[in-house]
């Protein structure tokens, strides 16, 4: 096991790096900064809507699924263009795969939505 800070300490600097993880997302990927400005007025839309409570959260569990997927799919990005920028078919098939289960996550939210709404 990798030797550092435990407990509360640990809970501490893990909240800050994922803060920062947060902020660079925002700063350095598009994509991340457009589905925040597009799902959550749609999340807060949901407090105006005629559901029950188990539908309020799915609704809004089904657009922070497409956020963590994003975010995932960003790391994946970085990952593979810290590697190189020169064109390897695995970085290629990465990135691709990484793209289709962001897509996968904005399928998911549209039916829930769908499914719910009518």
């Amino acid at each position: 096991m990798k030797p550092g800070h435990t407990g509360i300490i640990r809970l501490f600097y893990a909240t800050q790096f994922s803060w920062q993880g947060l902020i660079a997302a925002w700063k350095n990927e598009a994509a991340f900064r457009q589905e925040v400005v597009f799902l959550l007025p749609l999340a807060c839309a949901t407090f105006l809507l005629p559901v029950s409570r188990v539908e309020h959260v799915l609704l809004i569990a089904s657009l922070m699924l497409v956020i963590i997927v994003e975010l995932l799919n960003s790391a994946i990005e970085a990952v593979v263009d810290r590697i190189g920028s020169e064109h390897h078919e695995l970085s290629g098939r990465a990135k691709d795969i990484g793209s289709a289960a962001v897509l996968v996550a904005i399928g998911v939210a549209f039916m829930t939505w769908c499914i719910i709404l009518i």
